[in-house]
């Protein structure tokens, strides 16, 4: 009798991820821009703060709804995560689209807000497109989900 063998290539896990290399890109890009553009974020006494004082209330729901949105965003992209940590990525999506939701309109009515104070049109019209298309593929994104969480649950 013959007995055949097949050879089986390995490969062994690589310590090195293209996505480890890519978040430090970003931590580093991060922390350049707070150094050099962003530093009056810790100064309180910083002249532009005059500047932000008349819309600061919209400004802090805008800025912790757009963070929340931003870091939990690439979150929902895990497959990962979506197989092992079911409830916890669909809580993460709610927080997402939340976060989507709320940081998008009230950063269209802060530049606005600016154009009052002596800003372009454009970048008012522009942060308007911005809002508008983030809502609309968060709302896009969210139906999607919640049309495959329905058929789920209806075929099993």
């Amino acid at each position: 009798m013959a007995t055949a063998t097949a050879s089986v290539s390995v490969q062994t896990a690589s310590r090195f991820r293209a996505k480890y290399f890519l978040f430090g890109l970003i931590g580093l890009m991060l922390g350049y821009v707070l150094v050099h553009n962003e530093s009056f974020l810790i100064h309180p006494q910083d002249p532009i703060w005059q500047h932000y004082h008349p819309f600061r209330w919209y400004l802090l729901p805008h800025g912790l709804a757009g963070a929340s949105a931003l870091l939990l965003g690439p979150m929902q992209f895990s497959d990962r995560l979506r197989r092992r940590f079911t409830k916890l990525h669909r809580v993460v999506g709610r927080i997402y689209v939340a976060g989507a939701l709320i940081a998008a309109p009230l950063g269209a009515y802060i530049q606005y807000f600016e154009e009052r104070m002596g800003a372009t049109r454009s970048f008012s019209i522009a942060a308007a497109v911005d809002a508008a298309m983030l809502m609309l593929t968060t709302a896009i994104a969210f139906y999607f989900a919640f049309a495959a969480r329905s058929s789920s649950t209806a075929n099993g």
